[in-house]
């Protein structure tokens, strides 16, 4: 990359060109004007910047006006999913970014200064923030100190100004004073390692990385490997088992105290408030990667998924509760004995199991046609399916469906954190919701064969929240289709394609968190968390 291009004026310091106009441009996120008082990073390929607050990646301990990281925003990742890497510092970074700091703590007592003692200031500053500021080991002796003061007369009117002497032209026992060449810190910026951002963009270590959804036999050299598109999700994730459910949380910037909480450093090591976060959104109808059996595997693009050796099940991201809905799945293959089973599932379903085993799922097999719920199969259709045949699966679920309109927030969930995300853990209560189960009059599902309608399948199924279900058994391949663009829409029937549960749950969810918000109203406070 061309650092003197039009283009990138980011010079290898993280100081802009003195001749490049400063000041405060917007969050990339959230639209509200940068803060410099708080950490902010800037995404090395949009150049936006991002409150810290805003940002769902766990940062660790950081520092504003810092120069030694890259940080890839959700809007410009490859896979929808921010990254973060620090890395070590050289003295001259460091020496910036603590002027920096140093500079605007003073314009914010009204003191406005620009000039600060080596030894009084700047090395103090330095000393407290070391872990913050790199990734480097502490210096066991003084002898850096020279070393940092060599350096930053060596740098004088390239980056820093000094002072050597006092009015009268004497130094005093704090002399030298350095400032910052550029007073504007809005034009103080990251580092841009370009080169190994290309690389992790296109061919380097982050594109090599083998995903979990190849196969065992897989014999593709690891470099010919596609860069992951997992639409939003991170890649390792914990998996929705042994009783307990992972919802994936972001910040919340509706919550109260959430900058209180942004600037404190007294929450290293303690529980973090659910309620300053959120559950994520997903942002379009998939197939989700952490409600599935993990041995299952799904393609890069979340909708199409294979099966290994016994039944297990996978879920979409979405479900419904009330209205008519449908969507579509392919067999794409099916080797010799391998089979599947698709429908509609509540959350609680067994995924190590077929879809059907128990009281939370309906399912249409497809060897001999048969549907099954609760372990209990009955002839539904006169022939199986398999590979090459579109399937439509139909839920009609009355108005009357007991279930909240508006989703769990999770708010009051505790938030465990996993490879530098947050995700609220939820346990089942499995004979509670087995007690709460009761037939929803009128409610019904129907099956489609290649545009064909086989007849309604289940009446009267149990209320609740359905989301569309896939089981495999062996090494079978389902792709799924949740709209809009159906190969074989129903005419017969009005309906709604799932595809439209995406924004009309981002809704609900919004409308959830901030009554959950206005009901606990002065009591969600920081000094009586425990």
């Amino acid at each position: 990359m061309d650092y003197d291009s039009d283009d990138n004026e980011i010079l290898e310091s993280g100081v802009v060109d003195a001749g490049e106009k400063g000041g405060l441009s917007s969050c990339g996120y959230c639209g509200k004007l940068r803060n410099l008082n708080a950490v902010e990073l800037m995404c090395w390929q949009c150049g936006s910047w991002f409150h810290e607050s805003c940002i769902s990646y766990q940062l660790g301990k950081l520092v504003p006006f810092m120069l030694n990281y890259s940080f890839t925003c959700k809007n410009c990742s490859s896979t929808g999913v921010e990254a973060f890497r620090k890395s070590q510092a050289q003295l001259r970074d460091m020496c910036i970014t603590a002027l920096a700091n140093l500079q605007h703590a003073s314009s914010k007592d009204g003191k406005g200064n620009t000039m600060f003692s080596l030894q009084r200031d700047v090395i103090p500053f330095l000393e407290q923030n070391w872990e913050a500021l790199t990734t480097a080991a502490r210096r066991s002796t003084q002898s850096w100190h020279t070393t940092l003061q060599r350096m930053l007369m060596k740098e004088v009117d390239t980056y820093f100004t000094v002072e050597e002497t006092g009015e009268s032209g004497e130094p005093s026992q704090h002399h030298p004073f350095f400032g910052l060449l550029t007073a504007d810190l809005t034009l103080i910026r990251p580092i841009v390692d370009a080169p190994a951002q290309q690389q992790q963009s296109g061919k380097g270590r982050g594109a090599k990385r083998k995903m979990p959804e190849t196969t065992a036999g897989n014999k593709k050299a690891r470099g010919d490997m596609p860069a992951p598109k997992l639409h939003g999700y991170p890649v390792d994730h914990p998996f929705n088992k042994d009783g307990y459910r992972y919802i994936l949380a972001e910040p919340d910037p509706h919550a109260p105290f959430r900058q209180e909480f942004d600037d404190s450093n007294d929450w290293a090591g303690k529980p973090i408030p659910g309620w300053l976060y959120r559950a994520l959104s997903p942002g379009a109808v998939l197939l989700a990667l952490h409600d599935r059996a993990p041995q299952l595997r799904t393609a890069d693009d979340r909708l199409a998924v294979t099966g290994d050796k016994g039944y297990c099940l996978i879920r979409a991201t979405h479900g419904v509760s009330r209205g008519v809905w449908y969507w579509e799945c392919t067999i794409e293959e099916q080797p010799e004995g391998s089979h599947t089973r698709i429908g509609w599932c509540q959350q609680l379903a067994n995924l190590q199991a077929p879809l059907g085993y128990d009281k939370f799922g309906y399912s249409w097999r497809s060897r001999k046609g048969t549907v099954f719920h609760e372990s209990r199969g009955k002839h539904y259709y006169d022939g199986s399916f398999g590979e090459g045949d579109v399937l439509g699966i139909m839920i009609d679920l009355p108005e009357k469906n007991p279930v909240s309109q508006f989703p769990p927030t999770y708010k009051d969930k505790p938030l465990v954190k996993f490879r530098s995300h947050l995700y609220y853990e939820d346990k089942d209560d499995v004979p509670e919701a087995l007690k709460n189960l009761k037939p929803l009059p009128g409610s019904k599902m129907i099956f489609f064969k290649n545009g064909k309608c086989c007849g309604e399948a289940f009446r009267n199924v149990y209320g609740g929240t359905y989301y569309p279900g896939v089981s495999l058994y062996k090494n079978i391949t389902v792709s799924v289709n949740f709209g809009p663009d159906f190969k074989h829409p129903p005419s017969s029937y009005e309906y709604r394609g799932l595809h439209e549960r995406c924004e009309e749950s981002m809704v609900e969810r919004t409308l959830a968190d901030m009554t959950y918000l206005v009901e606990n109203e002065g009591k969600l406070r920081l000094d009586v968390f425990t």
